[in-house]
């Protein structure tokens, strides 16, 4: 850049060839003249002002005040020379501030630079929004940017620069960036040919489906699908092969994003995935020499551990990952025994059992005193994970030996950790106070004030342990150096119990007034105001050391700090009264019980701890404690507020989420026959179907016919062959691209409203792109547990120029996994009776149309019995127009649920009469639901 413009050149030797600093900042202040004077005259060419501007950036950088050039730098970014706008974009990052008001003029060459088919300007464009990133640009232009993102014509480069700015003003300004509406097209680039634009897109949807994670959620097939692809297939270029292993900053995003989901309930991903995870371990187990190839195979291996442990810690991945760990944290190399000890405390927070990881408590102890810090600080994280009531002793005991030894960065979450685990595992109530006091007499100012509010608490509710604490803090206070934090806790115990031990030799009142009150200068004033509030109470329970406490108030009246000042002088009083009075015995009584309440502590360390930009999915502290935070986190994610969609909105205010549980009855889905057609209550919501009449009059024929067409448009056509047996059934699932360019990102995935009651899930995981002109398959396996209302829906995803999202119902009913029985007239109604009437029986009378000759249309009424499969009954009405129909329901958790069914229908009245009788009552009352829209319709 400086050898194309001379006087830059000079510029920058005169700076360098300066000997001293008055000698640098009068050629600075000479310069930023000349400049001010050039600026000021105008008639400056495009050359001269990149020249003059390049110089103020020098400056800048020396680190000189610069308040000249702004507008300038402006203009130049309006420029057609890359040169000349490369040097204003520069400048305007550089000199001006998020909230600078000079930004709000380069928003408009920012947002013409975005439009222009120029991939140069794009991303000129793109570095100066991703730098300055100020909440006006972020609204203004966010659209533009996501734009450019899923371009089918924009540049692989574009798009990686587009995703990562789109990553830092959701970080920035996560309210501008309407995350769950761009959630189906931001996921659909995950299939991109070049793995560059992956990575990025990947790690911007991390960001966004933390917040967003219903939204997001499809992109859980795509990861491992990707992964698949990735690990087991080998479908990458050996530009994204680091030292052999397969593009491993992918693998690592995509398995911490899959942990950020619960597991899944589809045993073709849980498949697949522990298949993934299978070849990460094994291609893991022998290190190699070269140290970049480990590197990249460990990054890949801890994280694939991680996830494993997130599915099933019962999981043999997990035993072996175990042993892995174990062999890793006893490494020579310091980040492997960091990852080691990091993924270890994992395991430990979400294991059923800790006994493989109590194998090597002696390695993990020794590791407290490695020589690096964070290895030190990991170590402390998984002994406070594995601790339990069989260990607690002897790690807490190691914990105290070691934090008097400890960094000072790490002496107050350790005090937190000893603290919280001593009162968790405490296997008697002496054992808490000794190891309590023993921490504060250890830790000194390291002790916060929530640790010795828990002791007090404890002791005051525990009448057992009131004696014993007294002595043993009477003890300690007897030491030559005291801590303040062990004063107040003797203060407060020995005020309240100290009677409790007065008869005992070497306790009397006299004795444990001295001791305490020796403590007292070296103690600040709220501490002084504590220990006056004991020698009131010694008031009442001591007379023999009455004069010397009065004196003590009588000296304190007197002293500047007026909270002391007015204890000591409302004390006094109090003291000084008749000893007959009963005022000082009701204003001494003893402490009552503190309601129960939950520790302080661990709220304590959370804060402490903190979050980052990549959330993690697990705490520190044992199975209990991740449990309770996942259903808490859950709670705050599914709150009252959660959209029509899936996606989680957190209402900020009580008054909405109110208004929200108002409403929690009603249907608020679009009108029409919509809620009819899925069947969803108000409490049960799923994606928003497609109607239109050829959708209604295709789904119709085939929730009585086994194969046919499901859904068409100009780009897609869906066909469904189905077979069922017992509880079982078997969809073919038939995809036709009818266009003559490929369907790319194609995803499909299945909503089932009562996974309880049905689960259907493919055979294995689509492909993501269709074939021009051609069709494809997928199989889908359902299993009916128990009765069902709701259709399944289907959701079809895919990019053809546009993105498109089309969802649609499945026929599978109830019905389907019907089998029907055959009964002689005599069986049939013996039955019909047993079963009786309400609530095992439903019957409704409608209108029914008749054929083109004004007849009942008896072999369509007869089609849609038996294509619900039911079996018709021959010759057991009398009436030849009536049907007679039987089957047994079958279910894996219900068993066999019987059947019956009676249709009368009548030409005269044009009105038909349906009775089914089941022996469950859900049953006969779906059965009747299903079959009379089908007779209602009018096919002709």
């Amino acid at each position: 850049m400086a050898a194309n413009m001379r006087g830059l050149t000079q510029f920058i030797a005169d700076i360098r060839g300066a000997r001293v600093r008055e000698l640098e900042e009068k050629r600075i202040n000479k310069e930023m003249a000349n400049i001010r004077k050039k600026f000021k005259d105008g008639n400056l060419d495009g050359y001269q002002k990149k020249k003059y501007v390049a110089k103020i950036i020098f400056t800048y950088i020396l680190g000189y005040k610069v308040d000249v050039g702004h507008m300038e730098a402006v203009n130049l970014i309006s420029s057609s020379k890359y040169s000349e706008k490369q040097i204003g974009y520069l400048a305007v990052t550089l000199l001006m501030h998020e909230n600078s008001d000079f930004l709000r003029l380069v928003v408009n060459s920012i947002r013409k630079d975005l439009d222009e088919n120029n991939e140069v300007s794009n991303c000129l464009a793109l570095h100066a929004i991703a730098n300055v990133g100020s909440s006006e640009m972020a609204e203004a232009l966010s659209e533009d940017v996501h734009r450019l993102l899923i371009s089918p014509t924009s540049q692989t480069f574009v798009k990686k620069k587009a995703a990562l700015t789109l990553l830092r003003l959701y970080r920035k300004h996560p309210t501008v960036i309407p995350a769950a509406e761009w959630a189906m097209r931001l996921v659909s680039i995950m299939d991109d040919q070049d793995l560059g634009v992956v990575i990025c897109v990947t790690s911007l949807i991390m960001a966004l489906a933390q917040d967003h994670l219903d939204a997001y959620a499809v992109c859980y097939t795509k990861a491992v699908d990707r992964l698949h692809r990735l690990v087991i297939e080998g479908e990458y270029s050996a530009t994204y092969a680091y030292y052999k292993v397969p593009s491993p900053w992918l693998q690592v995003k995509l398995l911490r994003l899959l942990q950020y989901y619960p597991p899944s309930e589809d045993a073709t991903l849980r498949s697949v995935l522990h298949e993934v995870l299978q070849t990460i371990m094994n291609n893991s187990a022998e290190p190699s020499r070269n140290v970049q190839h480990n590197n990249a195979q460990h990054a890949v291996l801890f994280e694939a551990i991680s996830l494993a442990i997130h599915l099933d810690t019962s999981s043999p991945l997990v035993g072996t990952s175990a042993v892995l760990l174990a062999r890793f944290i006893s490494s020579k190399e310091t980040n492997v025994r960091y990852l080691g000890l990091d993924t270890m405390a994992h395991l430990a927070a979400r294991a059923d059992s800790l006994e493989p990881l109590k194998k090597h408590q002696g390695t993990i102890i020794l590791s407290l005193r490695d020589k690096d810090i964070s290895v030190r600080r990991r170590a402390l994280d998984l002994l406070y994970s594995m601790c339990d009531t069989d260990n607690s002793e002897l790690i807490v005991g190691e914990l105290l030996r070691y934090l008097k030894v400890a960094d000072y960065a790490l002496r107050e979450e350790m005090v937190l950790k000893i603290a919280i685990l001593t009162e968790k595992y405490a296997n008697s109530y002496k054992w808490y106070v000794d190891t309590i006091l023993q921490l504060i007499s250890a830790a000194g100012d390291h002790v916060g004030d929530e640790v010795w509010y828990r002791v007090v608490q404890i002791v005051t509710n525990t009448e057992d342990l009131q004696e014993y604490a007294a002595k043993v803090v009477f003890e300690h206070l007897k030491s030559p150096s005291t801590h303040e934090s062990l004063v107040k806790v003797g203060g407060y115990i020995l005020g309240e119990y100290g009677h409790l031990i007065a008869n005992d030799t070497g306790y009397s009142p006299l004795e444990q007034f001295q001791v305490l009150h020796s403590k007292s200068q070296f103690c600040i004033a709220s501490t002084r105001s504590l220990l006056l509030s004991t020698y009131i109470k010694w008031v009442n329970v001591f007379p023999e050391i009455k004069p010397q406490l009065i004196n003590i108030f009588e000296r304190y009246r007197h002293v500047l700090d007026a909270e002391l000042q007015q204890r000591a002088c409302e004390f006094y009083s109090l003291a000084s009264r008749p000893d007959d009075d009963e005022v000082l015995q009701n204003v001494c009584e003893e402490m009552p019980p503190f309601p129960p309440r939950v520790s302080a502590l661990i709220g304590r360390l959370n804060r402490k701890l903190g979050d980052t930009e990549d959330k993690r999915t697990w705490i520190h502290g044992g199975k209990e404690m991740n449990l309770e935070r996942h259903v808490n986190s859950r709670k705050a994610t599914l709150g009252p507020g959660s959209s029509a969609t899936g996606t989680a909105t957190l209402t900020d205010t009580a008054d909405a989420q109110d208004v929200m549980s108002s409403l929690a009855g009603l249907n608020l889905s679009s009108s029409g026959d919509q809620s009819d057609l899925s069947h969803v209550d108000g409490s049960v919501i799923g994606p928003r179907v497609a109607v239109g009449p050829n959708v209604e009059k295709w789904f119709n024929k085939l929730t009585y016919s086994a194969e046919g067409l499901l859904y068409e448009d100009v780009q897609i056509q869906i066909g469904i062959k189905s077979r069922y047996q017992g509880h079982l059934g078997q969809l073919a699932i038939y995809w036709g691209n009818k266009i003559s360019v490929p369907l790319t990102s194609f995803t499909s995935t299945i909503h089932v409203n009562d996974s309880e009651a049905l689960s259907a899930t493919f055979a294995k995981i689509p492909p993501n792109t269709l074939v021009p002109r051609t069709q494809s398959q997928q199989l889908l396996h359902v299993e009916c547990k128990k009765a069902f209302s709701s259709f399944p829906i289907l959701t079809v995803s895919f990019l053809a120029g546009a993105h498109q999202s089309i969802s649609i119902r499945l026929p599978i009913s109830v019905t389907k996994f019907i089998e029907g029985v055959k009964l002689g007239q005599a069986d049939f109604f013996e039955r019909w009776k047993v079963i009786g009437g309400p609530p095992r029986e439903a019957q409704a009378v409608f209108p029914i149309p008749l054929d083109g000759t004004g007849q009942l249309d008896l072999v369509r009424y007869r089609q849609v019995v038996s294509g619900n499969h039911l079996e018709i009954l021959e010759d057991v009405d009398p009436n030849p127009s009536n049907l007679v129909a039987a089957g047994v329901l079958h279910t894996s958790v219900d068993g066999k649920v019987g059947c019956l069914l009676r249709l009368e229908p009548n030409r005269e009245a044009k009105l038909c009469r349906l009775t089914v009788r089941s022996t469950s009552e859900d049953v006969a009352t779906e059965v009747l639901r299903l079959i009379e829209k089908l007779l209602r319709l009018d096919t002709s």
